[in-house]
């Protein structure tokens, strides 16, 4: 398992490039928990923290499509370190304003997740051009999904760590140097400043014309949805069986399930189109899911959230592939960065939906709202399985100069426009 992961990491390149874009993107993945910790710190209410969380939150799934539609259109340096500088002028301009004003609050953590730079799309763009072959590809998706978790488990730790030695705002403050090193680190590289994207058709719509797409971003916005309420039901669970500690037994459970389910599913090649077996890879998520309403002691708990982490991983792995094969020419980085927002926006509707339920049905309820809405996520595949279905003669060529499979004139619009 180990060797086909140590063999792209010896690619040259590929360990900066995956390196970079983690780093580059602890900001983004450690901004609710940071934003909550400041705020509280400086005296703030609950209510605010999660305001200005919010904000974040949502100019971040506005700014990730709009950077990435120009990152295909003219390069990722050229866009994404002017972004990555914006942003952490932002989030230090918050750090340094504090709740005091609150209009320059809420305007600094809206700098600064609109301009979050999209390296995490970026770094996919480039991998065909770093690797060159279809399989290496498919497994750095796989070993890109694990990383995810690392990062999302070490980033919470990097933040209490820096408050514990010095304070919440400088916590604010070292990580958003962190992450600009990072994007530093990406567009700097040799990969990052050669690659371009491939011609475009002109269309308002950009990666949003591919019904493909479409129909997978409609997926995940049901698997965010998911997660996000695992979350608050966590919570709830944790309140009656241990408290804090439970619940963060339960969480790096969920996390190591993923890691696991995704180390094993990139350590081999799979046969078949990966539009049929993420059917089969959202099915055993939404079934994994359902056994948390049985709500057993602590020690089960933590071991059912493991299993229901399994699965997570793998499904983005093969959505990555998937995108892969249904962005419209020219539109590869914007394509993923859908899926970047689709899913945050996703797992923001679930945490705002699993607390009425949890108030309202208690916690065993709250744990069905991840069940429902794999459910949902399944019924939206099996709904679109001819929009995901490519089009005849769409092989997969790798090695190109980006991610794009459909080479299809869009109709009604002449080669060489851009959008």
């Amino acid at each position: 398992m180990a060797a086909g992961y140590a063999e792209i990491l010896r690619t040259r390149y590929a360990g900066r490039l995956l390196a970079g874009t983690l780093v580059g993107r602890l900001p983004n993945a450690t901004a609710a928990i940071a934003i909550v910790l400041f705020i509280r710190a400086e005296g703030g209410t609950y209510s605010l923290a999660g305001a200005l969380a919010a904000v974040y939150g949502v100019a971040n799934a506005v700014g990730q499509p709009l950077l990435g539609r120009l990152v295909d259109l003219y390069g990722q340096p050229r866009v994404q370190l002017p972004s990555a500088v914006l942003s952490a002028l932002g989030m230090a301009g918050f750090a340094f304003t504090g709740p005091d004003s609150l209009g320059l609050a809420y305007v600094a953590v809206g700098v600064a997740g609109l301009f979050t730079p999209p390296l995490e799309g970026g770094l996919r763009a480039l991998w065909p051009s770093v690797l060159g072959k279809e399989e290496q590809v498919h497994t750095a998706y796989a070993m890109d999904a694990i990383a995810q978790e690392v990062m999302f488990t070490v980033g919470p730790l990097l933040i209490t760590g820096c408050v514990a030695l010095w304070s919440e705002q400088a916590a604010l403050l070292v990580v958003n140097v962190i992450g600009l090193l990072g994007a530093l680190s990406v567009v700097t590289s040799k990969p990052s400043r050669a690659w371009r994207s491939a011609p475009r058709e002109a269309h308002w719509l950009g990666a949003l014309r591919s019904p493909g797409l479409i129909a997978l971003l409609g997926a995940f916005l049901f698997i965010g949805m998911a997660l996000g309420s695992i979350t608050v039901a966590g919570v709830s669970y944790a309140d009656g069986h241990g408290g804090d500690a439970v619940y963060g037994w339960m969480m790096a459970a969920l996390g190591l399930g993923a890691l696991v389910g995704g180390s094993v599913y990139g350590a081999r090649q799979w046969a078949g189109v990966p539009e049929r077996r993420l059917t089969g890879l959202v099915a055993l998520l939404a079934l994994c899911y359902w056994p948390l309403t049985l709500m057993p002691g602590a020690v089960a708990m933590t071991a059912l959230a493991a299993v229901a982490g399994v699965f997570l991983a793998p499904a983005l792995a093969c959505a990555f592939i998937i995108v892969d094969r249904h962005a419209p020419r020219g539109t590869v980085t914007e394509a993923f960065s859908w899926l970047v927002t689709t899913f945050t926006v996703g797992a923001s509707l679930g945490t705002a939906a699993a607390g009425p339920v949890v108030e309202w049905g208690g916690t065993r309820w709250g744990f069905a709202v991840p069940g429902l809405a794999g459910a949902a996520a399944l019924l939206v595949l099996l709904a679109t399985a001819r929009a995901l279905a490519l089009p005849a003669g769409s092989a997969v060529v790798a090695g190109s100069s980006e991610n794009d499979r459909n080479g299809a004139v869009e109709p009604g619009f002449r080669a060489g426009h851009q959008a």
